[in-house]
């Protein structure tokens, strides 16, 4: 950009235009909602109001893994929230979550409901209910929070920097491609060298450190974020892609994925999910007939 067309800010910002990009509908500088909207509950005792997104994607595998295990209260529905046409702001979801963002969950066996929201706090408030993927000795405990509180405060960077820019801007800027590029690398750097050492993020056991990890960096490292693998040249990272590969053949996860996805292959989307079964029967291939490319 050269000076003569470089943007000086005033001296009070004001909302005067869409943002532009990806998303701009829905972007807005005020909370609270848009529209009056109830939100559906179903017969389980888990409630979740998601979207297939790396954020939504922890929540489902969270469920799926605690239901390999054998913990029948962990049954839940499913509802999709459809953020790129602001379901997030109906009265219902804001009600439920005020910042608008999902995964947001509602517990319904407790005497009075108890809302969660944010994906750390989901993942955290269900390995401690039902006592899995969250080790109980305190250096083992502080280890896996160490990792899972690492992600939220990095994945931003990935997302809403990296992603935004290469991804979803109205144009290409090179400043900021290249400085969320650098930060993204930076990042696969700290988890290759961490994961050299130890075969989960907290050590030999897999907890919610990878639960919540494993949705944006195993998925970058795996080439299905952003279209970026080349760009980053994530290959590069060994114990990452080992680490990747591991937990993307987990049962749990392979459906934790296909839940309140929209995108992508149709038998790997499965809208809503109020059943086990739903993942054999009320996949977008069944619902739809249509069928993914060979």
């Amino acid at each position: 950009m050269s000076q003569d067309n470089a943007y000086v800010p005033p001296r009070v910002w004001t909302w005067e235009k869409a943002s532009g990009g990806t998303f701009s509908s829905i972007n807005r500088p005020i909370a609270g909602p848009t529209h009056e909207k109830e939100l559906p509950v179903g017969k389980h005792p888990f409630q979740l109001y998601s979207m297939g997104t790396p954020n939504g994607v922890k929540a489902t595998v969270m469920f799926e893994e605690l239901l390999a295990r054998g913990h029948e209260g962990a049954e839940y529905d499913a509802w999709l929230i459809r953020i790129g046409e602001g379901d997030q702001f109906g009265s219902g979801f804001v009600e439920i979550n005020p910042n608008s963002k999902i995964p947001a969950m509602v517990d319904r066996s407790t005497p009075e409901a108890i809302r969660v929201f944010e994906s750390g706090a989901i993942l955290l408030y269900l390995a401690e209910k039902f006592d899995e993927f969250l080790p109980d000795d305190p250096a083992g405990r502080t280890e896996t929070l160490n990792w899972l509180f690492w992600q939220m405060g990095s994945a931003p960077f990935l997302g809403g920097g990296f992603g935004h820019f290469y991804a979803y801007a109205p144009e290409k800027l090179e400043y900021p491609i290249d400085r969320y590029a650098m930060e993204a690398k930076r990042q696969l750097d700290v988890l290759d060298r961490r994961l050299a050492e130890t075969r989960y993020l907290a050590g030999d056991t897999y907890t919610i450190a990878d639960i919540a990890t494993w949705p944006w960096y195993g998925q970058l490292a795996l080439e299905r974020l952003y279209d970026a693998g080349e760009f980053l040249q994530v290959q590069e990272y060994k114990n990452v892609q080992r680490w990747a590969r591991e937990i993307d053949g987990r049962d749990a996860v392979q459906r934790g994925r296909m839940v309140n996805r929209t995108f992508g292959e149709p038998e790997m989307q499965l809208h809503e999910r109020h059943d086990a079964s739903d993942f054999e029967l009320r996949t977008e291939d069944k619902v739809t007939g249509e069928k993914g490319h060979a």
